[in-house]
């Protein structure tokens, strides 16, 4: 956990260091906003910003989010008020601490930030397979590929390498390659010089850079351009790379974990991934199972899910009762580990009485998400029957455009909004997912807006 605070506020932000260092996080302190935003571009990353409430966090907000760099902001002063708290999260803060500070308070931001979505949860034999082969090659540095459908965990299971390892106590960075615009994702990955493009307001050290003795991973590499994939072949094996703009290479000493939820088999054949770079990456394979493929670790997750909201939420925990447990046992999980999570938050709030029951599991629109399966007389054939019928006649008199964008809009509304599941299952790019989002926001078409949501604990 990296945390940097900024600002002074008489020794009560020293305060709050101590505690930060006492539970383990490594602490950098600016006096500023300009120092911070220095800092950050220089690769000294954070995970959390404690900002002094009564620095400028709307400018600081701003000048992250023209820079791409997405850290969490927490904002912190002396007494409670209300006034300043208010202005702070409406800057972009994501929480405000009064100070002095309560040393529970900071261990609970903490955790929050750096622990509670990098647990490993699981029960099923092929999850325990899968962990005890990343335990085994975590203290090499070959490079790993983990693959698996969108929301089964990859990231948690790259985190999990990268504490078995012996970069542990180094930075861990991950890459999006799939929310990054492709014009941007060079600099992003190997940094910039001042003025080397349009934006380029100062220096700033690329991911490669601040991972430097550390991890890096990069999710979702399959898509990632062809053109940077060879760029990113040279940086692994010469283990050095180039600044945008800059005149001279830099070396770096990193691990590198990459995932995908494609067939990367394939888009080498259809020439959309290089091959020696798949081999580079591919020294060993970590496949997770979807969820549908580990029924044992249903219950297991849905009881850490549970526990989680029911606290967040202020309500009692409650168990799962016999009909919940069947309930979430038999449906498919498409969007797997992820949601699983959602389900469980919503079941959370819908839940009355001692236990969860099944009239609680229900899907985003409110139905059970049993219906689907269990119906009465013969489940399949009648079920299937009856929305066959249905389709076909509601094809009659539409055009294939309209088809396709409600086809897409549909997709993404069962998938909570996250665009890379959605691309998955309709097998399209994001990026054509992307534009067509675009095409349809512009002719004035609501769009779903982006989504959130791994998981016997290894630590």
């Amino acid at each position: 956990m990296r945390l940097m605070i900024v600002g002074s506020l008489n020794g009560q932000l020293g305060a709050a260091t101590k505690i930060a260092l006492d539970r383990g996080a490594k602490v950098v302190n600016a006096p500023g906003v300009q120092q911070a935003m220095s800092e950050l571009r220089a690769g000294r990353g954070a995970d959390l910003l404690m900002v002094e409430v009564t620095q400028p966090i709307a400018e600081l907000v701003k000048m992250l989010a023209a820079e791409r760099i997405h850290v969490p902001i927490v904002a912190c002063g002396i007494g409670t008020d209300a006034r300043a708290a208010v202005d702070a999260i409406r800057a972009g803060a994501k929480e405000y601490v009064p100070l002095p500070p309560d040393a529970a308070l900071i261990a609970a931001v903490l955790e929050a930030v750096a622990d509670e979505s990098h647990q490993l949860i699981f029960e099923d034999r092929s999850m325990e397979t899968v962990i005890a082969l990343a335990e085994q090659v975590a203290p090499s540095d070959a490079s790993i590929l983990i693959t698996g459908e969108s929301g089964t965990g990859k990231e948690v299971l790259a985190r999990f390498v990268h504490r078995k390892s012996a970069r542990a106590d180094k930075p861990f960075i991950s890459v999006n390659c799939a929310a990054i615009p492709e014009n941007l994702l060079e600099s992003e990955l190997f940094g910039h010089e001042k003025g080397s493009f349009t934006g380029a307001v100062a220096r700033r050290v690329g991911k490669f850079e601040e991972a430097d003795g550390g991890t890096l991973l990069l999710d979702e590499i399959s898509e990632m351009d062809v053109r940077l994939q060879a760029k990113l072949l040279r940086a692994l094996q010469e283990r050095e790379i180039d600044r945008v703009g800059g005149g001279k290479p830099v070396k770096v000493n990193i691990r590198v974990i990459a995932t995908s939820n494609r067939d990367l088999g394939a888009a080498v054949k259809a020439g959309t991934f290089r091959e020696d770079l798949l081999y580079r990456l591919n020294v060993v394979n970590l496949r997770l199972p979807a969820l549908r493929e580990r029924k044992a670790d249903i219950v297991a997750l849905a009881r850490h899910f549970s526990k989680k909201y029911s606290a967040a939420n202020g309500v009692p925990d409650r168990a799962f009762d016999a009909t919940a447990r069947a309930a979430l046992l038999s449906h498919p999980w498409r969007g797997n580990v992820r949601e699983l999570e959602n389900t469980i938050h919503r079941a959370v709030l819908l839940a009355r009485g001692p236990e969860i029951t099944d009239d609680a599991i229900r899907m985003p629109d409110g139905s059970r998400v049993d219906e689907a399966i269990v119906v009465s007389g013969d489940p399949a054939a009648a079920r299937a029957a009856q929305t066959a019928e249905s389709i076909t006649r509601s094809f009659v008199g539409r055009t294939v455009s309209d088809m396709e964008r409600d086809l897409i809009l549909e997709t993404l509304s069962h998938c909570l909004g996250n665009r890379t599941h959605a691309a998955n299952i309709l097998g399209i790019s994001i990026r054509t997912l992307r534009n067509k989002l675009k095409e349809y926001s512009e002719a004035g078409v609501s769009v779903p807006p982006p989504g959130a949501g791994e998981l016997r604990a290894a630590g």
